[in-house]
């Protein structure tokens, strides 16, 4: 016999890790063909089956106190409900990040821009420029094109700044390279 392989491992007798015997040799005859195991094709071949066994075959009636607690889950229980302009500013610019195509190894450039420009204080005023907020925007009121929350929301602002570095440096740490060689991004 050749070209008889077993998916299952080593073709021989013992047993397999689920506990069932794998056949011996001299037992492969029920599992050959007729023209295989050398009889003629109107004597019947025997192959021992055991029964097919589906965990579906064990299953009831879905408990009706279990699918309602599935169910009646409240969103706020499967995810965090705080507000991103509740959160401290460097942390809602680490969640932005990815949002506008950028690497979580870009923040460093990102912190340190925002550090020299406002020290990440979105009431940061500059009274000589009338830059404004955590990205210094200049006027401030630019930054309504982000939400109409511009003047007090973190989050709004931090949008804002890196939709502005991504369209004018394409990245924090090309602004961060701009404004170390001239004092301005």
């Amino acid at each position: 016999m050749t070209g008889v392989s077993v998916g299952a491992g080593v073709l021989g007798s013992g047993a397999s890790e689920g506990g069932a015997a794998i056949p011996a040799a001299a037992d492969l005859g029920a599992l050959l063909t007729p023209e295989e195991s050398g009889s003629s094709a109107s004597e019947p071949i025997a192959v021992d089956r055991a029964p097919v066994l589906s965990r579906s075959d064990r299953r009831g009636e879905a408990d009706p106190a279990k699918q309602a607690r599935l169910v009646d889950v409240e969103p706020a229980a499967m995810s965090d409900s705080r507000r991103l302009s509740d959160s401290d500013p460097k942390d809602i610019a680490r969640a932005l990040l990815s949002d506008y195509g950028f690497s979580s190894d870009q923040f460093g450039c990102l912190d340190s821009l925002w550090t020299r420009e406002s020290n990440w204080n979105p009431y940061a005023d500059n009274p000589t420029s009338s830059a404004y907020g955590i990205p210094q925007a200049l006027p401030g009121s630019k930054m309504a094109s982000a939400g109409s929350d511009w003047a007090t929301n973190p989050a709004t602002q931090i949008k804002w700044g890196l939709g502005y570095i991504q369209d004018r440096y394409g990245s924090p740490c090309g602004a961060w390279g701009h404004s170390q060689a001239r004092g301005w991004y």
